[in-house]
Parts: structure tokens; sequence; C-alpha cells
């Protein structure tokens, strides 16, 4: 076989070799399953008055639960980037009623839905919003319904239970890059300050926070 001949054989070989492995490589990737999307839990409640064990015991508040399940007076929040996170928040406090309808629709949740108790919905009654998570610079508006005046067994201290009277929002939002973003409430609900606006609705640990984007 002449030089020239061997030379063409072994291109021929090596063009068929790389074709071999490119189409392993091409069908492990379309039979492989998607890596699982990372996702992680937040669980909230909102109060109308923290009660005697906390500063301010009259303030409207968040609270937060931990990794042990236990309640912590906090407005920092740490989630993962590039994730889906599933909210949970017990809405323990009653009606305020919003000043700007807009916030009455959810935005930047999945679907732009949330589930009240159980029931899928895109909106709710402005008038009957007790309070808001939002998180504007995500683009994630929620409203939270309060309970009614004439409920049973209503919370009148922090930390609340499953026993007494609230209402159950579920939803979930994607968080993207890593950052701090700022979430807040924008019901005026500080009652006995001026317009509702100032005392837990100015003041980080109550209702406004960070959102840490890790």
């Amino acid at each position: 076989m002449s030089a020239r001949a061997q030379r063409t054989l072994g291109v021929a070989v090596l063009a068929v070799a790389f074709c071999g492995l490119l189409a392993f490589y091409v069908s492990a990737l379309v039979s492989s399953p998607p890596a699982a999307a990372r996702s992680v839990d937040l669980t909230l409640q909102t109060v109308g008055a923290l009660g005697p064990k906390y500063d301010h015991p009259n303030w409207v508040s968040y609270l937060v639960k931990d990794r042990d399940g236990k309640w912590l007076h906090s407005t920092s929040l740490e989630v993962p980037a590039n994730s889906l996170v599933r909210v949970t928040i017990l809405q323990y406090d009653s009606a305020t009623g919003l000043r700007n309808p807009f916030f009455a629709r959810p935005q930047g949740t999945t679907g732009n839905v949330i589930q009240i108790d159980g029931k899928t919905v895109n909106v709710i009654d402005p008038t009957l919003t007790s309070h808001t998570f939002a998180i504007p610079q995500l683009g994630v508006f929620v409203p939270l319904p309060g309970v009614a005046d004439n409920a049973k067994n209503q919370c009148g201290a922090a930390p609340c239970t499953s026993a007494q009277a609230h209402r159950t929002i579920t939803f979930t939002f994607r968080t993207g890059r890593k950052g701090r973003y700022r979430w807040q409430c924008f019901v005026p609900c500080a009652a006995g300050f001026l317009t509702g606006f100032g005392g837990p609705m100015q003041r980080f640990g109550y209702m406004t926070g960070y959102l840490n984007v890790v």
C-alpha cells in the first residue's frame, strides 16, 4: 500500500471513530434524564400583635420558621440561587385593605397564581387583604387575605399555632442570580401611625426585610 493510501485510510478511520464518539455523546444526552432543579421550602406567619414576649408587643409582624421548626422573630430570609422556592404563609391577622388594588393580583409566582386554603386563585378582593409578601426587584407580589373579624379562636400573641384561626397561602417562585433583595408588605397595617405606614412598616424584623439569594 502506498504512503498516500495509508494516509487516506488513517484519516478515514479517525473520521469514523470521531463520528462514533459524537453519536454516543448525543445519545447519552438524549437518554439521560435532566438534572432535577433545586428547591427549598420557606414558611412564614403574620400576626396582628407580637404579644408580651417581644419588644413592641402591639406591633404587627412577620415570623419565619427555622430548620428546627422554631418560629423566629426575623425578616432576614435565605434561599439558594437559581432555585424553586416553595412558600407557605400562615396568615393570622384580620383584613386592613389595600390602597392600591394593583397588589390584589398575584404576580411573579408560578403561573401568576397562589393557593388560599387549598384553592387556586389569580386575584383576591382588595378590601379583604391583610398583608402582602412582595419582592419588587424579583417582580413577586402576593396578597394575603385576612381572617374574618368574627372568626373563633383568634391568635392574640406570637407565635400562633395551627389550631388558631388563620388562612394558609402557598405559592412558588424562582430565584435567579445571587444577590440581596428587599421584601416588604404594602398594606398600611401599622395601627396608630400616620397613614398606617410608620412603625413596623418601616422597621426591619417586622413588616420588611431582606431575601438573601446565595
